[in-house]
């Protein structure tokens, strides 16, 4: 197998470390990865400014550009052969529910998917200093050789959200819908010492819907949450109702 690892939380992050050395369990392993943290970049592309790679050591280089950038740059110009899996993260934080439109590390398995290669994103439920890095690439390691061995349905990349925890605390995985929250978004203005004002994006606490088969669901009882997720976001169910109007 050959295997392409990134994410968005940079190149010298932990849990980007622990994916790829868990990942050569299963095969020959290259990084391509943002240089810096790219975290809520989303399915975004760097289209009015050159991109540039640094080769940091033998199969690994970080990409001065978004996780979306690094998954283009490695498969259409810088692996000598398409990859048969592409993974991104370990993310330092959860990506559950709505939190996935923002996400550059879903993004970057979403690109992968849209180029007909197997994808998965993973991320660790913690924003907070966490020492079970290794326990989340033992987790991803199971997940991928599933994956590896059955395929994946088309038009279909996961999302797997590991717990905080060492793996023999960890729950069974569950196949879980994505979660809905309430969202609460706000913008702080302040002035900087030169009396300019500046502006700072910000949420408060969100309420998590905590509904039986979704991913906050199955993360808050120390489930690993296995999403499959796709691109097309039309609303089928509206279909019939907006051809009834009188465009």
């Amino acid at each position: 197998m050959n295997i392409m690892v990134t994410n968005d939380d940079g190149i010298h992050s932990n849990g980007i470390r622990a994916l790829a050395e868990a990942m050569k369990e299963l095969g020959t392993v290259t990084v391509i990865a943002p240089d810096r943290e790219r975290s809520a970049a989303g399915h975004s592309l760097t289209l009015h400014s050159p991109l540039r790679i640094f080769e940091l050591h033998k199969g690994w280089y970080a990409v001065d550009g978004t996780p979306t950038d690094c998954v283009n740059m490695g498969i259409h110009n810088m692996l000598p052969i398409i990859p048969d899996l592409v993974v991104s993260g370990i993310n330092h934080g959860a990506n559950l529910g709505d939190d996935i439109t923002y996400s550059g590390t879903v993004a970057a398995a979403m690109e992968a998917n849209l180029m007909g290669i197997p994808a998965i994103a993973f991320s660790l439920a913690t924003f907070e200093k966490s020492k079970y890095f290794t326990d989340a690439a033992k987790i991803a390691t199971q997940v991928a050789r599933q994956v590896i061995s059955n395929g994946l349905p088309s038009d279909t990349f996961l999302n797997v959200n590991i717990p905080n925890c060492s793996i023999d605390r960890m729950q069974p995985p569950l196949i879980t819908r994505q979660g809905k929250r309430s969202f609460i978004g706000k913008i702080v203005d302040k002035t900087d010492p030169r009396g300019r004002k500046y502006f700072w994006v910000g949420n408060e606490e969100p309420h998590l819907n905590d509904e039986p088969g979704t991913d906050f669901h199955a993360i808050n009882r120390q489930h690993v949450s296995i999403t499959p997720l796709h691109l097309d976001l039309t609303n089928h169910k509206s279909l019939p109702i907006l051809a009834e109007w009188a465009f």
